[in-house]
């Protein structure tokens, strides 16, 4: 007899999908410059390396924040205490300051209705127990973040219904592609309750425009469900169009406390992909909806920010002059990081999706695809992991309808070590591209490989065709 819970023994996490296996490959033989050279890159992990030194700079000219003291004083045992679940108000105001002026300063928000919570999973979670019970659906446009499949789903008991989109229009969101999805989970027996949005976009790098939040709106308006606006790469906007918030778009529709679409529009944030600091698990839920705020605080209490933490962040954010300068450098950085990636994918015949945000690019490999199935993606994916050692995510895992996309992240890695992935790519291209295929399948098939045939075999392809009960 099983002594464990369903919940620990289910398969259901996630964590067998070939976005979260290319990691575990790449932590069995991590490449190092000097000590492993012939080691897997990690070009998989979208994480944000280029500005942690404006951030030491200031934290070496402000010892104060560092130390924990105020005024030359420790105030140690004070953050060390007992906390509130509601979260610093030093800190809440100072974090929905930096979120207007990422946003131009063309929406405010108020403290009072924002939610502090470890990390956006946590807040992306969180905000699907609220609004949504077991058995119940959400829309999400497709490719979407890996992850989703594991924070949405796992332990909330919400089914994920796909709104399927494609390279015909650059993967942008369609009134048909909407009413689609509704219809598709409605045959499914499914109550839908809501569609999430990750805008700037997670893979695709790019933001939604202003006919798609209006499409939007529009839609959940007519549906009466609510609509989440993940935002946690807002700061990384770094070349037009400029990045549109969902919370403008309600503003120019003039949406205000009597407008029944006031209270359903919720957007998440984090400082984990801005700022690049996913280790101090810092996340935030706002909405206008006082029993989302109430409900939600109180679940934060499984999930609490550090005092010691939001003190740290709140006099960070709190300057002015530091905030102006690291948005604006930072995205400069990445614009620059960005461009450098796209000519090394060109010079070895690869071209990607036009990006303008993001910490990746979505890369399109389907000429290399021996054929147009999901089959080729993953035998290409294998050899890109294991032949050319470079750690990138297919599009599979991100449930893109069409084999032979790739997400590939930039800047959690130097620019040398960019370019050697740069060197790997163009080389196997070169030789891949000459090598004849045996029944549409690569001669190479060393048994390591083999054995990752049952990957395949996981990925979702039952998101494309509904099962009633799933």
């Amino acid at each position: 007899m099983c002594m464990l819970s369903t919940k620990a023994t289910c398969n259901s996490h996630g964590q067998d999908s070939s976005y979260f296996l290319g990691w575990q490959e790449y932590e069995n033989n991590p490449y190092h410059e000097v000590q492993n050279t012939k080691g897997i890159i990690q070009m998989g992990l979208a994480e944000n390396q280029l500005s942690f030194d404006i951030l030491e700079s200031w934290l070496a000219k402000n010892p104060d924040a560092a130390g924990f003291k105020r005024s030359g004083e420790s105030i140690f045992a004070e953050l060390a205490l007992f906390q509130d679940y509601h979260g610093l108000p030093a800190f809440k105001k100072a974090l929905v300051d930096f979120m207007a002026e990422i946003r131009g300063n063309k929406v405010t928000f108020d403290p009072n209705h924002l939610v502090l919570t470890a990390g956006a999973t946590s807040a992306n979670e969180t905000l699907i127990f609220c609004l949504a019970n077991p058995g119940e659906a959400v829309l999400i446009p497709t490719p979407y973040y890996p992850g989703f499949d594991r924070d949405l789903k796992w332990r909330t008991g919400v089914e994920i219904v796909p709104i399927h989109c494609t390279s015909s229009n650059d993967f942008q969101i369609t009134e048909t592609a909407l009413q689609e999805a509704y219809q598709a989970a409605q045959k499914r027996n499914l109550r839908v309750k809501g569609v999430l949005v990750t805008n700037p976009s997670n893979p695709l790098g790019t933001t939604m425009t202003r006919s798609e939040l209006n499409l939007l709106l529009s839609f959940v308006e007519d549906k009466g469900i609510h609509l989440i606006s993940d935002e946690i790469y807002s700061g990384t906007v770094f070349s037009s169009p400029s990045f549109t918030s969902v919370m403008e778009i309600l503003k120019e529709r003039k949406c205000d406390e009597n407008s029944p679409m006031w209270n359903r529009v919720h957007v998440v944030y984090s400082l984990s992909k801005d700022l690049g600091l996913p280790g101090f698990r810092v996340g935030a839920i706002y909405s206008n909806d006082d029993m989302v705020v109430a409900g939600a605080t109180k679940m934060s209490s499984f999930g609490l920010i550090s005092s010691q933490t939001q003190y740290l962040l709140s006099a960070m954010l709190s300057d002015k002059k530091l905030t102006k300068n690291y948005i604006s450098e930072n995205q400069k950085r990445l614009k620059q990081r960005q461009k450098r990636l796209v000519s090394g994918l060109q010079k070895a015949g690869i071209s990607c999706l036009k990006g303008n945000a993001g910490l990746f690019c979505w890369v399109d490999m389907r000429k290399l695809l021996r054929s147009n199935t999901f089959e080729a993606e993953m035998e290409l994916w294998k050899k890109i992991v294991y032949e050319v050692r470079l750690n990138i995510s297919p599009g599979s895992s991100c449930h893109c309808t069409e084999p032979g996309w790739f997400r590939v992240c930039f800047a959690n890695l130097s620019e040398k070590t960019l370019d050697l992935a740069m060197h790997r790519l163009k080389a196997f291209v070169g030789e891949y591209c000459n090598v004849p295929a045996t029944n549409g399948r690569s001669q190479t098939n060393h048994s390591r490989r083999r054995s990752l045939t049952k990957w395949v075999f996981r990925l979702s392809f039952d998101d494309r065709s509904p099962v009633p009960g799933r």
